[in-house]
């Protein structure tokens, strides 16, 4: 999937905010979580997470998901990372 099909997709899922987002060799961030569920493909380098303690790393091309509220690390060492992301924030009923 192409960065552009991707960020149609994203729309069509009505994540409601798209960024790139670059994080630098070495990046490291022990366990935290978002208020939003978060959808991203990765466009450069490689990307770590680690959720209820099994590590996952996404190369280029890899898409992954994470669900609001999840408790997760996350790292992009050694190579850094680049990433499509999509954030759905939710809706208070």
């Amino acid at each position: 999937m192409n960065i552009q099909e991707f960020e149609a997709q994203l729309k069509a899922d009505n994540f409601d905010e798209i960024n790139l987002i670059e994080k630098p060799i070495g990046y490291v961030m022990g366990e935290h979580q978002h208020p939003f569920d978060a959808c991203a493909l990765i466009t450069k380098g490689d990307f770590t997470l680690v959720v209820g303690g099994v590590s996952t790393t996404y190369g280029v091309g890899d898409i992954f998901r994470l669900s609001a509220q999840t408790p997760h690390h996350e790292n992009a060492v050694p190579n850094g990372v680049t990433y499509l992301a999509g954030r759905k924030h939710q809706v208070s009923a």
